[in-house]
């Protein structure tokens, strides 16, 4: 694994909608730079260097206030990357760690003095070579009062992840949306058991992001929106959105980010519904101290 790739747009268009003032990309990432902050071993790509100069300039391009930069799996569980970039934001950033689940409290106590808000647990096979539960848990139960858990997972795993979930003391974040088969509709098994475990608990968030990964019929991800705004619809004090920049893996489909933003009024086509989930339910999470 030599060659270092490129997921990312190289010139994004400027959307057309405007997000509330304060809006929040929820979900994003940086890479690097490689010769200050190493990638993993283990790292499963090799991506170029895409640090937080990028990253706040596409913020301010795309019309968003604030970021929170989660982990990217390449730089495993050093974040320092991530850090780095919360600490360069004057203030607009916060963060999602990934972390050794034997670590310590004073650690614990760093990542939360530096910004971060939450760890991230990954079941993604392609990503990760293990995920152990237990341990999960454990670590779970030794969070920052105003921390939460984000989890990722594709929708196969759901019924298998359901116990676990329903056992994390702190609230919950699901990524994706757990990566549901969105041309089902939004009244698809794989949406109906994603609402079941939203109905679970009262304090599981998700992300109504990444058409580019779940609709293959590319802008304007017509299957997405049909299947997503229903569920942002009916669950409006739980849904986050965030651009995923500079989109992992993505490298054979370059998604452009003004694009996504656009997609912003299609699932939440209210302004209550958009300020809700691009303003007040990231502020709860993130900027809550």
């Amino acid at each position: 694994m030599n060659e270092r790739i490129v997921s990312w747009h190289s010139s994004p268009s400027k959307p057309s909608y405007s997000p509330p003032p304060g809006a929040v990309d929820s979900h994003c990432h940086v890479f690097g730079p490689m010769d200050r902050f190493p990638f993993s071993p283990k790292a499963k790509y090799l991506p170029q260097d895409a640090g937080p100069e990028m990253l706040f300039a596409l913020r301010d391009h795309l019309g968003f206030s604030r970021n929170v930069i989660v982990q990217a799996s390449c730089h495993g569980t050093d974040n320092s990357a991530t850090l780095h970039a919360i600490a360069q934001s004057e203030g607009k950033a916060r963060g999602v760690a990934v972390v050794d689940p034997e670590i310590g409290k004073a650690e614990l106590q760093k990542l939360d003095d530096g910004g971060i808000r939450g760890i991230r647990f990954n079941f993604l096979k392609r990503l990760v070579d293990n995920a152990p539960k237990d341990k999960f848990l454990e670590v779970a139960r030794r969070l920052p009062a105003h921390w939460h858990v984000v989890i990722y997972f594709e929708a196969e795993l759901l019924e298998e992840l359901r116990p676990f979930i329903g056992a994390i003391p702190v609230p919950v974040v699901i990524d994706h949306m757990g990566r549901p088969d969105v041309t089902q509709g939004p009244d698809g098994p794989e949406m109906r058991a994603f609402r079941s475990l939203l109905e679970d608990r009262d304090d599981i968030y998700f992300k109504a992001t990444c058409p580019d990964r779940l609709d293959a019929s590319g802008p304007p991800w017509n299957d997405f929106a049909a299947a997503v705004r229903p569920l942002v619809e009916d669950y409006p004090e739980r849904c986050l959105w965030g651009t995923d920049w500079p989109h992992p893996n993505q490298q054979n489909i370059l998604p452009d980010d003004g694009a996504l933003v656009d997609m912003i009024p299609l699932i939440a086509p209210t302004d209550e519904l958009q300020r809700r989930m691009l303003v007040d339910n990231p502020m709860r999470l993130y900027w809550n101290d």
